[in-house]
């Protein structure tokens, strides 16, 4: 937005060496069709927290992310993961992730580490982890492409863009869609993971309770992020 020295980049461009800790867990199906905007489905009862250290990315440097997905379709136009929250500490993306794709990011402290034998990945807002998940270090080989069949496929994002007029009146109300593209996985682990969520009236992931942890995924790749398109507006 600033005239002489804009924040946000031109499509595409591209993330590199990035490590991503991706947790799996059951939750409440009632719970998934709370937070989702209509005319959005839920496609499953499992919830994904990918937790990622975004360690080299063109324009945006060095930081850390968590998106918050669940699995939901737009019938015969769409079909996906929708982000009902995510964090970040970075203030291009925050303000790339809101003004373009109109996904509700917010600040927060993300981190994926090792400590001895297990990964973990942890999510701050206000001082509180609002999220900790573990999952045993590079125990087992997996597959994206399996772990997709087991859960739904993340790899397409929607997201809920809502922008008003300075006068309050509704300028975009629409769902969007956006995919990954040129995906080079460079290592991926599978095995039993841990979700532990922590209420904050300002990050409500709680809003999400675990009912049966699942599977994780440590896996590290490179990918780009491109144009994605309107699949509902809601003023037309």
């Amino acid at each position: 937005m600033p005239w002489d020295a804009p924040l946000v980049p031109d499509f595409p461009f591209a993330f590199h060496n990035v490590d991503v800790l991706t947790l799996s867990y059951r939750t409440l199906p009632g719970a998934i069709s709370e937070i989702l905007p209509p005319p959005l489905k839920a496609t499953s009862d499992r919830v994904l927290i990918h937790i990622y250290n975004m360690r080299d990315v063109e324009w945006l440097g060095s930081y850390g992310e968590c998106n918050v997905m669940v699995g939901a379709e737009l019938p015969k136009k769409a079909k996906g993961g929708y982000s009902p929250y995510l964090f970040l500490d970075s203030d291009v993306g925050l303000a790339h992730g809101r003004e373009v794709h109109g996904q509700p990011k917010k600040f927060g402290e993300s981190r994926v580490e090792v400590r001895r034998d297990l990964f973990v990945g942890t999510v701050t807002r206000n001082g509180i982890d609002i999220i900790t998940g573990t999952m045993g270090y590079k125990q087992e080989k997996g597959t994206l492409e399996e772990f997709k069949k087991k859960t739904f496929d993340f790899s397409v994002n929607l997201n809920y863009k809502v922008i008003s007029h300075i006068d309050g009146k509704p300028a975009i109300r629409q769902i969007t869609s956006r995919k990954l593209s040129d995906v080079r996985v460079h290592e991926c682990w599978v095995g039993p993971c841990t979700v532990e969520l922590r209420p904050n009236a300002q990050a409500p992931v709680f809003k999400l309770p675990v009912v049966e942890m699942g599977q994780g995924l440590f896996w590290r790749a490179d990918f780009t992020l491109v144009k994605g398109s309107v699949v509902h507006d809601y003023l037309r």
